[in-house]
């Protein structure tokens, strides 16, 4: 498991992932980014993770903008119940903690147990804003990166229409 964001870097550049880094105070909200981080040219993300009552993990990301509606989302993945992982489940599974909740952490799901989700009209777009793995940084990562990324972790790109 990657515990530090040092680790998350090692691997990109062994990987030969291409990032831009930028430092900022720690962030908890989509609006507290807004306000701290420097503007980039990328979708800033909201990632979210969440369990259905089968006791399913799935992590979806979408635009800060974007309100979601839980029970749509249940819908249209085929999940029931769906609501808010524990925190417990969060760093057992991805590494991470609140706050700090990113697509990066797939790098942690060697038993694939969280599927990913990503809204279909952002993964349309070039370049994506994402946490690596702390609250206190973010990674400018292109489409392409991002892709690699997960073809390394073995996680599969699910879209939806959020």
């Amino acid at each position: 498991m990657l515990d530090t964001e040092s680790q998350l870097l090692e691997f990109l550049d062994a990987q030969q992932i291409p990032y831009q880094r930028v430092e900022h105070p720690p962030v908890y909200t989509c609006g507290e980014a807004e306000r701290l981080r420097p503007k980039l040219p990328a979708v800033s993300t909201k990632n979210l993770f969440l369990r259905d009552r089968q006791g399913t993990f799935y992590l979806l990301m979408t635009a800060c903008e974007k309100k979601l509606d839980l029970k749509r989302v249940q819908n249209l993945i085929g999940a029931s119940k769906l609501h808010f992982g524990s925190e417990a489940m969060l760093s057992e599974l991805l590494g991470l903690t609140r706050g700090s909740v990113t697509v990066l952490g797939l790098i942690n799901d060697a038993d694939h147990r969280v599927q990913l989700w990503i809204d279909a009209e952002i993964w349309q777009q070039d370049s994506f804003l994402c946490h690596p793995l702390v609250n206190t940084a973010t990674l400018l990562l292109s489409k392409s990166s991002l892709e690699r990324f997960f073809e390394l972790s073995g996680h599969v790109v699910n879209l939806i229409d959020v």
